[in-house]
């Protein structure tokens, strides 16, 4: 397995803070580029930098309203107002193929880890989990999620609001058991329960 060079690093030292993309995560160890010599006077450390994103990545926000479609924005038409959507929409920044699975916890897992939603285990709403394949609310660790996958190339991460991708069976008074413990997410500020408003 190889991972992509950094190619601006010019004088043989170690930069974790210029790593470029991958396509092998967790990404490998940088080697040791100082010198090592018969004593500490005749040796040279290497240069010990913290990890951060390739250089000119983006910032990466993403932001899924349950129960929304096309016909409530007023950016394709709706009537609630959403001004900025609109201006986004005016600069040529429309995504408009997300294909929803009509479930809030599905329609998540989905967009979270790019596939279908059966295969990340939430075919249907955390509550309703059961114990067959597809259906059980496990999100499998073979199934990465976004947060995952940036991590691996030192964004930070964090999700807001309500999750919803925790099974019943997990939660509790003090909280989640283990709340997808690898799937990365660095800050956590979640709802867990909600009350139904229609």
């Amino acid at each position: 397995m190889k991972a992509n060079k950094d190619k601006s690093n010019t004088d043989g030292k170690r930069n974790q803070g210029a790593s470029s993309l991958s396509n092998v995560l967790p990404l490998p160890t940088p080697g040791f580029h100082g010198h090592i010599g018969n004593t500490y006077a005749d040796s040279e450390a290497d240069s010990i930098s913290l990890p951060t994103p390739p250089k000119g990545a983006p910032n990466i926000l993403v932001i899924l309203l349950d129960d929304v479609g096309f016909g409530q924005t007023s950016t394709f038409g709706g009537p609630a107002n959403t001004p900025t959507l609109q201006k986004l929409a005016d600069e040529g920044l429309r995504y408009n193929r997300f294909h929803t699975t009509a479930l809030c916890t599905p329609s998540r897992s989905a967009l979270l880890s790019g596939r279908n939603h059966h295969s990340v285990h939430n075919g249907v709403i955390s509550e309703m989990a059961t114990g067959f394949p597809g259906y059980d609310a496990l999100w499998p660790k073979e199934a990465a999620c976004v947060a995952e996958i940036l991590k691996g190339h030192y964004y930070s991460t964090a999700a807001f609001g309500k999750w919803h991708n925790t099974p019943d069976h997990e939660l509790s008074a003090a909280g989640p058991e283990k709340l997808d413990s690898h799937r990365a997410w660095q800050e956590l500020v979640f709802v867990f329960s909600f009350v139904p408003t229609h």
